[in-house]
């Protein structure tokens, strides 16, 4: 019993396994705002090149 003890207390000693948890939380973190920092642009870019387009054209739709 005395041995499941001491083996329960040093499992939950263990931190070994907390800085991969906390890696792959940063990594996704970093993922999610790259996402959403791509999408800001990309639309931002779209919306210049549409109003590019439609001033090339005349005001007619591109």
């Amino acid at each position: 019993m005395e041995k499941l003890i001491l083996g329960t207390k040093h499992f939950l000693q263990d931190e070994d396994g907390l800085a991969m948890v906390e890696y792959g939380l940063l990594a996704a973190l970093i993922s999610v705002a790259a996402v959403l920092a791509i999408t800001n642009v990309g639309a931002k870019v779209t919306t210049t090149f549409n109003t590019l387009c439609q001033k090339l054209n005349n005001n007619t739709a591109c």
